[in-house]
């Protein structure tokens, strides 16, 4: 059931935020031990959270569609008192005297937090040897998406109804792409990033994800905004993404570069795209040639950026624990540390340009469609996921090799981005279409898909998930 489903039987009182929240518990402990989506379940605390809703509610003060729905949090975002690892075993043992901003707003409009789901090493590709790695439902056998993969892993499987996820290099659009469902990354700054163990802060991006576009709407308007402890975060308008769904797409111009987002992907993504172009353009969208700025130095820009802010972040643990450290983000870490000055100045210059030209690209039409650079899920193996870098990225390479195309362009210009269900491939894994806009157009964004999603039904296919 969708976030927005369960939100109208919980206000109408036809369900109880306290029984969701002991079914959803009892979800987990059935198939969890599976997929290890979580990395901390908050059991008490989430039941304490769920009376306290229900009480809420009984009494009159029904606080919004987020009251009383149980949803997870990335194990990056600080939870008071309950323990913040962030893929790290080096951090396995820190509890936060706070909430994260993400996490204080969600908890303002009543949502209840069934734990922290597990992600990446350090917000990375690779995973920590003494850390879990979650299983894609569809597959174990396939990625199961960036660092947000928990979060993906857990939507998808049914075990919350919304999650956080943070996005720097795609983690947030690739779990939601490999896993199924929705996935949004929002203009750099419209989340707080206070509170969210950094990787690379300039890059970092806080985003929603949840099954159905409405839900990411719902969680998106309750998160987003200016906060005083973010100087990074924007003073923009409230973002009021669920009024702008039902808006369709009768003249708004849906941009696209065929040779970009077409060739050389995946033949069935290829066909899901072009179809889905052809279901939004029977509802009067006007699709329009466009054209993406050259993207050869793209890698490279982004990982000069990227090292040498993770490097930095860790700064205060490594090389002094290199030990605690997997093997991947090991490599990550040393690479990132041998960036020069001069070498970091002219990736950022490149950064500028690049961000320049995607503004430039972006003021021409509403939204841009492309894939989403996490589907479909690729074949993987534990060991790859927490070995070296070099292989991982030789598999990576292999199965995907334009995957970071569709995903590090809009992190580098900070431009929103959202990601949905397709299509299905022949062997039954989720394709997915990227919306990218211009700064500040989450609502638009969320209204585009939410005219494709409605006129589909790839958002109601899910996994079968075994205990």
């Amino acid at each position: 059931m969708s976030l927005r489903a369960v939100a109208r039987r919980i206000a109408a009182r036809e369900v109880s935020p306290i029984d969701l929240t002991r079914r959803m518990l009892a979800r987990i402990a059935m198939v969890d031990p599976v997929l290890k989506s979580y990395a901390t379940v908050m059991g008490d605390q989430a039941i304490a959270d769920a009376e306290k809703a229900a009480s809420e509610i009984a009494a009159g003060r029904y606080r919004g569609p987020l009251h009383g729905v149980p949803i997870g949090i990335k194990d990056l975002c600080y939870t008071k008192g309950v323990r913040t690892m962030g893929g790290l075993a080096v951090r396995r043992d820190f509890v936060p005297s706070e909430d994260a901003t993400v996490v204080t707003r969600l908890r303002t409009a009543g949502a209840v937090v069934l734990g922290k789901t597990n992600l990446s090493e350090g917000a990375a590709a690779g995973y920590n040897p003494a850390m879990d790695v979650p299983l894609n439902p569809w597959n174990h056998d396939r990625w199961p998406g960036m660092s947000s993969s928990g979060s993906g892993v857990a939507l998808a499987a049914g075990l919350c109804f919304g999650a956080v996820g943070t996005d720097t290099g795609g983690s947030i659009r690739n779990p939601s792409s490999a896993n199924g469902v929705v996935g949004l990354k929002p203009t750099y700054g419209r989340v707080s990033r206070f509170g969210v163990m950094p990787m690379a802060p300039s890059l970092d991006h806080v985003g929603p994800m949840a099954r159905e576009v409405a839900d990411v709407a719902i969680l998106f308007d309750a998160m987003a905004g200016r906060d005083p402890a973010d100087p990074t975060s924007l003073d923009a308008p409230p973002a009021e993404a669920v009024k702008a769904l039902g808006g369709g797409v009768r003249g708004l111009r849906i941009g696209v570069d065929r040779a970009y987002a077409l060739v050389h992907t995946d033949a069935g993504q290829a066909r899901a795209i072009e179809a889905a172009l052809k279901v939004l353009e029977r509802q009067g969208a006007v699709i329009t040639p466009v054209r993406m700025p050259d993207l050869s130095d793209l890698v490279p820009t982004w990982a000069a950026i990227c090292g040498a802010e993770i490097a930095a972040a860790h700064a205060a643990t490594y090389p002094s624990r290199a030990a605690e450290y997997g093997p991947y983000l090991r490599e990550f870490l040393e690479t990132g540390a041998s960036v020069t000055p001069q070498e970091l100045a002219a990736a950022r210059r490149r950064r500028a340009q690049l961000t320049a030209q995607m503004d430039a690209l972006l003021d021409t039409v509403d939204a841009m469609a492309g894939p989403a650079g996490g589907d479909p899920a690729w074949p993987i193996t534990h060991a790859l996921q927490t070995g070296p870098l070099p292989a991982y990225h030789r598999a990576w390479g292999a199965a995907q090799p334009r995957s970071a195309e569709f995903t590090m362009p809009m992190d580098l210009a900070g431009a929103p981005a959202i990601c949905l269900p397709c299509g299905v491939s022949a062997d039954g894994l989720p394709y997915s279409i990227q919306f990218t806009g211009r700064r500040l157009s989450e609502a638009l964004l969320c209204r585009v898909a939410f005219a494709y999603e409605q006129a589909t039904d790839w958002h109601n296919r899910h996994p079968q998930v075994q205990a």
